[in-house]
């Protein structure tokens, strides 16, 4: 009996550590979902000159996090939410655009991207088998998909815009479910920042598809 306590022990820390990490890393989501819509209340005026200054700002701090992740955790946070907020400035125009015009598909788009998630999610959670294969599948896929819309400003496709968001939408499924799945698997509760930092912008990408699909619908 004493064995078997001795084997639970470790057994039972690491599930703790586990859920730990799992709330910490949605809590830091969460809050970075928080500091985006204040972003894009703030620039709710901006121009789109300024969007792409802040689309910079923000790829400089998610370079950032990776080399203060291992040195500070509160850095590393802070850059997380600054990534937020310069998101939330970037997308400004567009979410303002939408608002203003199409309001129906910003909460469509919504709704749809939590549903999303929740159920990709979790299915990457759960899931026993390796993932990082179907990882490595998505990124090329990705990089395919961002020459794809490249080639649609200059040349016209029949429903191309339905076939991007389409096709964004399952790539984005298999990264979601990896993503979760690193949430499962990692026991370092300094990586939260750059999973959550993950997170966030899987969501981002899935809701800004169901986005351009509501939009053309509506």
């Amino acid at each position: 009996m004493n064995e078997s306590l001795a084997y639970g022990a470790p057994g039972a820390a690491l599930r703790d550590r586990t859920h730990t990490l799992f709330g910490q890393t949605m809590g830091y989501v969460a809050v970075t979902t928080g500091f985006f819509a204040l972003g894009a209340y703030l620039g709710r005026n901006l121009s789109e000159g300024w969007a792409f200054v802040w689309f910079i700002v923000a790829f400089a701090c998610l370079i950032g996090m990776n080399f203060a992740v291992r040195r500070s955790t509160g850095l590393s946070v802070v850059l997380l939410l600054v990534v937020g907020t310069a998101l939330g400035l970037a997308m400004a125009p567009l979410l303002t655009y939408y608002a203003a015009t199409n309001p129906q598909a910003l909460w469509q788009a919504g709704g749809a991207t939590a549903l999303f998630i929740a159920g990709f999610g979790a299915a990457g959670y759960a899931t026993r088998r390796d993932l990082s294969g179907l990882a490595r599948v998505c990124f090329w896929a990705l990089v395919a998909l961002i020459i794809f819309g490249i080639v649609l400003i200059f040349v016209h496709i029949p429903h191309g815009s339905l076939i991007y968001s389409v096709l964004g939408l399952v790539i984005f499924a298999g990264l979601v479910m990896f993503d979760f799945q690193r949430l499962r698997r990692t026991k370092d509760i300094q990586a939260a920042p750059l999973l959550a930092a993950s997170i966030f912008l899987d969501a981002l990408n899935v809701f800004l598809f169901f986005l351009r699909i509501f939009a053309r619908n509506n």
